[in-house]
This record gives structure tokens, sequence and C-alpha cells, in this order.
């Protein structure tokens, strides 16, 4: 099997276009904006309901899922997800990226990079959850619509970011 030589990787802003389109498109064809987390809770409930769906049925958040014999997964947000997985997979097979790696920095072994990652998406998806959508459907979609809370939640990431990369950056020095 031959190797693939890496391609270059997009120009930032022709991506960034491509976003916009596809978020313009959503609305229009959809009525709705992008985003991940209603995705990944949608599956929760269905794995949920598949060990105690009488309990999910009952209860007074995530019976809605289930209302009338409704099947959370049906939503274009799951659809979204597992086109954003298979968008990547292409992408990076194509462009000669796709292969078994841990990205990390000199300072952390492969098995603290892991507990990280993980701790950082659980937190993540516990906020996200809480806050009721994710950073994605925040920045994207409602940046898109000028919310104001959308815009002021979005410079606290960066702040938050900017904030916190002073104690990670000795991780990949």
């Amino acid at each position: 099997m031959r190797k693939i030589e890496s391609k270059p990787y997009w120009s930032p802003y022709a991506a960034g276009l491509g976003l916009g389109i596809v978020l313009l498109l959503s609305y229009m064809l959809m009525g709705t904006g992008l985003g991940a987390s209603g995705a990944f809770a949608r599956g929760l409930y269905s794995v949920m309901h598949l060990f105690a769906p009488e309990n999910m049925e009952a209860h007074s958040y995530m019976g809605k899922y289930f209302a009338n014999g409704a099947n959370p997964l049906n939503n274009s947000l799951v659809f979204v997800v597992i086109g954003v997985f298979a968008g990547g997979l292409i992408s990076g097979v194509l462009s000669g990226r796709f292969k078994k790696t841990v990205e990390k920095g000199p300072n952390i072994r492969t098995s603290g990079r892991f507990i990280m990652a993980f701790a950082g998406g659980t937190l993540m998806g516990f906020a996200a959850r809480l806050a009721r959508g994710c950073t994605s459907g925040q920045a994207l979609s409602g940046g898109a619509t000028l919310a104001l809370g959308s815009w002021a939640f979005m410079f606290a990431v960066f702040a938050g970011g900017f904030a916190a990369a002073y104690f990670v950056r000795r991780q990949w020095q």
C-alpha cells in the first residue's frame, strides 16, 4: 500500500466561509441552526430508554423525547454529528493525515493526555447540558442571529481559554 503525501491545510478564511454557508443553508432548509450537544444527549436518552423505558417516559424533562412513540434520534442534529464524523474521516483519509497517533506535548505522558482530554470533555458535556446548548450552537447559531447572550458567552469563552493557556502551555513546550 503506497503512502499518501499530506496535503496542505485549507485556508481558515475559506473554511470559515464554507461553515457560514452551511449555517445559512441549515437555517433556510431546516429552520434551525447548528450544534452538537443535543445529538449526544439524544443518543444518551435513547440508551437509557433501553434499560429503563418507564422511568424515561415518566421523567418531566426527558419524557418529551419519547412522547407519542417519538424516537429522539430522529432529529437533524443527530445527522449533523454523524456527518461531521464521516466528513472528518473522509477528509483525513483523502488529505493523507489519517493515522493512529496521540497529539501531545513533550512534558506529558499519553495516559495524562487521555485523562486531561476525558476530564475536559466530561466537564464540557456537563456544562453544555446545564446551559442547554454547546459552544458550537451558541457561537455559530446564536452569534449568527446576533443574540447578545451568545456574543457575551463567546467573549467569556475566549477570555477563559486565554487565562487557562498559562497553566497548560508548559505541557506543549
